[in-house]
């Protein structure tokens, strides 16, 4: 009703003009549009940060979008919304995996997510997953991304598992969350899945470290598993303090975990490496070893 409410006093005040011509009324200007309130451009939904989310999303509409209190029950926590910039957010599409403009997004959310945890989410049982506007929401203008954490069950199983409290330097000093040492179960020669046990249990495998794969394509890294052994033997070494030479081989093998496809392709390249020893069982850490530790048979 307002937009035609300027056109009928306009009307009324003609018509009362022409009748009696006199002068507009005292205390008014003549122009019956200039008192009007600008209206505000609308702008699109953009969801919070450092908030807690009751599931897990990799779009948001924001009739769906809704947080919890981190105190309570929550999936995923969101610790940073940013924005696609430059030639990233003049596209008509929606960014897919595969784009540059998932991989700086993601790159962006990684260091922030290593600012908020106090370290590598990848050394830890953590996730960290983007999301983004729905379709009709980026061709209306919408540009942001969210950075998601969440806590996963285990090196094995990634799906989320329901906490409470925030992430915020969960990864400072001593905390659970970090993977240690493994009881590795097989079936035949491949492995089935990695039972977590404390150090000085019986155990067959140890966390070592993360190392960064090169800007290679999913199908490429899937064909270099001799490469991906190399990297983490070499961590394994390190780890260990033991030499990186010829012996190396007969003091322990290696696991890796690369991340998911889909995470590959958003420009995620963290691989997690675990030293694997299979001819006994270790009852203690692995790091720092040296050659009597760690001796080679």
């Amino acid at each position: 009703m307002r937009r035609w409410l300027p056109a009928l006093v306009l009307a009324g005040v003609t018509t009362m003009l022409l009748l009696t011509g006199c002068a507009p009324a005292r205390g008014a200007d003549g122009d019956l549009t200039d008192d009007w309130p600008t209206l505000r451009v609308p702008k699109p939904f953009t969801p919070a940060t450092d908030t807690c989310l009751p599931r897990i999303a990799t779009v948001v509409q924001a009739s769906t979008y809704e947080t919890v209190d981190c105190a309570r029950n929550h999936l995923a926590e969101t610790i940073h919304v940013g924005t696609f910039v430059g030639p990233d957010a003049l596209t008509e599409t929606r960014p897919e995996p595969g784009s540059s403009a998932l991989r700086t997004a993601r790159a962006e959310c990684d260091q922030r997510a290593r600012q908020v945890l106090g370290g590598d989410w990848h050394t830890a049982r953590l996730a960290l997953s983007l999301a983004l506007p729905s379709t009709p929401a980026w061709t209306g203008g919408a540009r942001w991304f969210r950075c998601d954490l969440s806590e996963t069950g285990s090196i094995d199983n990634t799906r989320a598992v329901n906490r409470t409290g925030s992430l915020r330097g969960a990864l400072i000093g001593d905390t659970p969350l970090t993977h240690r040492c493994f009881d590795p179960k097989l079936i035949g020669d491949n492995l089935n899945y990695m039972a977590p046990v404390l150090c000085t249990e019986p155990h067959r495998a140890e966390f070592v470290g993360v190392y960064e794969e090169g800007d290679v394509s999913w199908a490429e890294f899937a064909k270099s598993a001799e490469q991906a052994h190399r990297r983490c033997m070499a961590l394994i070494a390190e780890y260990a303090a033991v030499p990186n030479n010829s012996e190396l081989p007969y003091r322990a093998g290696s696991i890796y975990y690369p991340p998911s496809q889909r995470e590959w392709e958003e420009g995620d390249r963290g691989v997690r490496c675990f030293l694997w020893s299979d001819d006994r069982k270790l009852t203690r850490s692995m790091r720092g070893a040296g050659p009597e530790g760690l001796p080679a048979i």
